[in-house]
């Protein structure tokens, strides 16, 4: 699947941000390290939900890495539709495609890859299989 041509309605996680006059530069547009920020809030909202936090005790979430694609300008006022879905859950490792919308236009895409960190040995940490489960669940066909 082009991330490039997905529309928010084909990921299966949805949020939003509210762009705030102090997020935009000399240009009237939003910053670009806010870009970054807008994904934050579509990858906390899975990995660190408060109902169900999918790391384990002990682990945290870090990212590996992170491709950013700026594709359109951002201005404020409004609000910034965040799509978020997974393309592929490894052993300790997933892959995250995530898109940023305002009023339906795609603005940016990006792939991450998180890793479960075990915060006492700070080296990678293995999933649970509950927590793999939920998260196979949200994998891009």
């Amino acid at each position: 699947m082009n991330i490039q041509e997905m529309n928010l309605e084909d990921y299966p996680l949805h949020s939003y941000d509210k762009i705030r006059y102090c997020d935009t530069d000399r240009q009237g547009h939003v910053n670009n390290a806010l870009f970054s920020s807008f994904l934050e809030t579509g990858r906390v909202e899975l990995l660190y939900n408060p109902e169900k936090p999918l790391y384990s005790d002990g682990g945290a979430f870090v990212i590996a890495s992170q491709n950013l694609n700026l594709l359109s300008e951002i201005r404020w006022p409004g609000k910034i539709d965040i799509g978020t879905g997974l393309t592929k859950v490894g052993n300790s490792s997933i892959k995250l495609v995530q898109g940023l919308y305002q009023n339906g236009n795609l603005c940016a895409t990006a792939e991450t890859v998180i890793v479960q960190m075990d915060e006492e040995t700070r080296g990678s940490k293995p999933l649970n299989e509950e927590t793999k489960a939920i998260l196979n669940k949200l994998v891009l066909i």
